[in-house]
């Protein structure tokens, strides 16, 4: 069904955009991901380009919630939704094109959320295309031609020379992205030999046909194939004008027909990136990514020592908070210059190590995927090592940012087995871990989703975890010990609310059982006493407590005295959970 179009570029109008960007993306991801060879051939940069959008469609959406909620009718005003859509795609960019797709988003709603008019309409949009594509190549250390940087300038030229409303901007810069896109193998080396277009142009392309759909209701046409390279035709490039043979539209609208044209009937695009990869075996070993919180001073000399550091340096965001994206040898140099400049956090490290993407494929033997594995959300580093150290492949959710379906989706794809059995540990992310484990299950992996609602239910699931039973014996019993586990937390009001114990006030320490406010209290650990003995009064066996990094030093022992005194034959452990949000997990088996 046709799309609704958009007269302005207004608040819906950015929500519209970016849930139609996201549905593209998640079409073209698996093409985008397989054309990826630069500026490191690891095959993620349509995955990259999904989680950067999808956390932009997270931002903006609550935005439209948090107004919904409220007493007015009005909804969010187009600034609002604007920096929502900017700053959810810089908190959640991921790899180098994600980045700069960041600051593409960032530099347009600088422009459209600038004077807090209520729309912006097509000389509005082509100044904000224009200075998204000045900010993101001055964003980043070294730009390189035919790459997004070209196919973002070419899109915001061609949108200089429209006239019009936004529906006539947009598909011009569409139009003229798609031909930039079309030219990229003839500029950059390693694109023509592995016969492909760029791949982080590939995915503004996309971006931007969905924006061309928000303002006139239709898809765009197909993108042309990458140019046919063959003898006699290596001018076309620079034409950016020669189609492969058979390249069609279809329901993905600009999802199709990216992939070299050159390719011999012996050879696959995998062999072209295996190649190509040859070429970065000297490149750095480390991927660093983190979000920072730092003055603008402090930045600029972060961004010459890293600049000294490695390479693909790209950091981008403003006003306090940045998004750092840098190609290392030295991951802890990184990591301190990032400490040295601010506060580094949501740190990322990806080793270009033997056996990926800097192997030949001579040297890569394909690595048979395990019979099966467990995937778990935990919320603190503590927990993630001792879910690691059972052998979980974990997802980190740190306070207040849950994981995108994206996230919980290549983790599922990163456990390399063929059943998979998920632990979101967390009862907000029922839908969010059913919808990545439909996705996995489309990719051929047989997924069973344990409903755990804590990390503590997840602990006494993965116990019981073995390998060797049938999946469906080994889900049942994982599911029964996650069940017979009673969850409880406490932690500390942020605010005055209404609770099932009465009214909290902002400091008051709150304990939680099984999601529900139980107890108030003014003090740590005789709130978290009053919880265990609420708990224990139902009878257990076993007594599971995580303690978060701002818990009381003397809290374990102090409870681990009331069990031995109180309850005879039932015994406790104890885990070092980290930053977890909450000041204690407590488990009752």
């Amino acid at each position: 069904m046709a799309q609704v179009p958009q007269t302005f570029f207004d608040a819906l109008a950015v929500r519209t955009w970016c849930g139609l960007a996201l549905e593209t993306l998640g079409r073209a991801r698996e093409e985008i991901d397989a054309i990826n060879v630069y500026p490191v051939a690891d095959g993620d940069t349509g995955t990259n380009l999904y989680l950067t959008v999808e956390s932009a469609v997270a931002a903006v959406e609550a935005v439209f919630a948090g107004h919904a909620a409220g007493s007015g009718p009005e909804g969010p005003t187009f600034a609002d939704a604007a920096r929502a859509m900017a700053h959810g795609a810089l908190i959640g960019a991921r790899g180098n094109s994600g980045t700069i797709l960041a600051q593409l988003l960032r530099g347009m709603a600088q422009v459209l959320a600038d004077d807090e008019a209520a729309h912006a309409d097509g000389p509005g949009l082509r100044l904000a295309l224009r200075h998204a594509a000045d900010s993101a190549r001055q964003a980043v250390a070294h730009p390189v031609e035919g790459t997004v940087l070209t196919v973002a300038s070419a899109a915001a030229d061609a949108a200089d020379g429209a006239e019009g409303d936004c529906g006539k901007v947009a598909r011009a810069a569409y139009e003229g992205a798609r031909t930039a896109l079309a030219a990229t193998p003839g500029q950059l080396p390693v694109l023509e030999r592995a016969g492909v277009v760029d791949a982080g142009g590939r995915g503004l392309v996309a971006v931007l046909g969905a924006l061309v759909e928000t303002f006139t209701g239709e898809m765009p046409r197909a993108v042309a194939g990458a140019v046919r390279m063959s003898a006699g035709t290596e001018g076309a490039a620079a034409a950016g004008a020669a189609s492969v043979p058979g390249a069609r539209a279809s329901g993905g609208g600009v999802t199709e027909g990216l992939v070299g044209a050159h390719l011999g009937p012996d050879e696959d695009l995998h062999e072209c990136a295996d190649s190509t990869a040859a070429a970065h075996q000297d490149g750095p070993a480390f991927e660093v990514i983190y979000l920072l919180e730092a003055e603008d001073a402090s930045v600029a000399r972060l961004r010459e020592r890293l600049d000294a550091l490695g390479d693909s340096l790209v950091v981008v965001g403003g006003d306090g908070l940045w998004n750092v994206h840098v190609h290392v040898d030295d991951a802890g140099a990184a990591v301190e210059a990032g400490i040295e400049a601010g506060r580094p956090y949501r740190i990322r490290i990806t080793h270009f190590g033997a056996g990926d993407v800097h192997t030949t494929g001579a040297e890569r033997p394909p690595r048979e995927r395990a019979q099966r594995a467990v995937v778990a959300v935990v919320p603190g580093e503590g927990l993630a090592g001792l879910y690691t150290e059972a052998g979980a492949t974990t997802v980190l959710a740190r306070p207040g940012e849950p994981p995108a379906s994206g996230e919980l989706v290549q983790a599922l794809r990163r456990a390399h087995a063929r059943e998979v059995v998920l632990l979101p540990n967390d009862a907000e992310l029922r839908h969010t871990a059913a919808a990545a484990a439909e996705q996995a299950r489309t990719e051929g992996i047989r997924v069973a989703l344990i409903p755990t609602r804590s990390a503590v239910q997840g602990i006494a699931a993965l116990a019981v975890h073995e390998p060797e039973r049938r999946f469906d014996e080994d889900v049942v019993s994982m599911t029964s010990a996650a069940g017979a586990t009673r969850y409880a937390e406490v932690t500390v009001a942020e605010r005055q609310s209404w609770t099932m114990a009465g009214i909290c006030q902002a400091g008051d320490v709150l304990g939680l059982i099984d999601g529900d406010v139980a107890v108030i209290g003014a003090d740590i650990a005789a709130t978290a006493e009053t919880v265990l003995d609420r708990m224990l009064a139902a009878g257990g066996e076993m007594v599971t407590l995580v303690l978060g990094d701002d818990a009381p030093e003397a809290i374990a022992e102090h409870l681990e005295g009331r069990v031995r005194e109180g309850y005879l034959a039932v015994d406790t452990v104890v885990y070092r959970g980290g930053r977890q949000g909450a000041l204690l997990l407590i488990g009752v088996e």
